[in-house]
Order: C-alpha cells, then sequence, then structure tokens
C-alpha cells in the first residue's frame, strides 16, 4: 500500500487569493522601481548634510578644531592636527560625492569609520557623545554601501551608459 498523501503535490487551499497576490507583486515592484532610487538619494543627501555642516563649522575657526581635537576629541593614534585635517577633509568632501551620487560606496566609508569613532571611541570616554544617532548614521552609511547609491546618481548613470 502507498501512501498517497506522500506522492499528491500539495496545492494551495485559497487559489482564488492568486490575483490577489499577483496585484500585490506588480504593486511592490512598481514602487520598488521608483521608491527604493528616492529613498537611496534621501539617504545620501541627510548624510551628506550631517557631515558636511559639522565640516563647516569645523573651518571657522581652526584653532578651536584643533584645540578640541587636542583636549576632547583625542582620536587615537593620530596627532590633533593629523586627525582634525583629515576629519574636515572627509567631513567636507565625502558628502559632494554623496550628493552627486559619485563613488557613493567609497564616500560612505569614511563616514562611517568616523561615526564608529564618534560612538565607540568617543563615546566610551565621554557619555555626551553616545547617541543613538550615531546608530541611525551608521546603519544609513552601511545602507550605502552595501545597497549603493541608487539609479538617481552618477554611480548609477555611469553603471548603465559605460560598456561592461
Amino acid at each position: 500500500m502507498t501512501n498517497l498523501a506522500a506522492t499528491t503535490p500539495v496545492r494551495p487551499r485559497h487559489t482564488s487569493l492568486a490575483p490577489i497576490i499577483d496585484m500585490v507583486d506588480v504593486v511592490t515592484s512598481r514602487l520598488n522601481a521608483w521608491g527604493a532610487p528616492v529613498l537611496q538619494l534621501g539617504m545620501r543627501l541627510w548624510m551628506a548634510k550631517v557631515f558636511f555642516t559639522s565640516g563647516l563649522t569645523k573651518i571657522q575657526d581652526w584653532d578651536t578644531t584643533v584645540l578640541l581635537f587636542a583636549d576632547e576629541y583625542k582620536v587615537p593614534l593620530l596627532p590633533p592636527e593629523v586627525a582634525a585635517t583629515l576629519g574636515t577633509m572627509f567631513e567636507l568632501g565625502m558628502p559632494v560625492l554623496l550628493v552627486i551620487g559619485l563613488f557613493s560606496r567609497l564616500a560612505a566609508l569614511p563616514l562611517l569609520g568616523m561615526a564608529l569613532v564618534i560612538q565607540f571611541v568617543l563615546g566610551a570616554a565621554n557619555p555626551s557623545y553616545d547617541s543613538v544617532e550615531h546608530f541611525y548614521w551608521m546603519f544609513l552609511l552601511l545602507a550605502i554601501v552595501v545597497h549603493g547609491p541608487g539609479s538617481l546618481s552618477l554611480d548609477g548613470v555611469l553603471r548603465h551608459r559605460l560598456p561592461r
């Protein structure tokens, strides 16, 4: 005697749901087609604003910036002048790349590194730098690194225009 249940394919009970499932798939794919690039652009613009604003603050009074890196920020392994220069260069340069969407994954990496240092190095030494906002920055920057800048970027345009 054979086991009929083991040889009979399992069919969905509610085949009447197939049109609804198809409609949800169409809506979801259309949302992804335009929504994902807009979301990726928003993430890039938001992170660019955060870091560019900080960079502008640093160049307004360079002596104070270097003093902050010597006394307050104390980045390990780097002299204050070097840390201030690198930090300011990254905060002013990488956001420009994020806004135009050029080398976006690469541009997000130093900003991600800065967010990690702010949260885990400075935050360990000074509780006022321990903020959940830094985790949001890290997630958004990591999403840019992992998923890329999207089609609303120079990276996206170049990817479609350049021969493979």
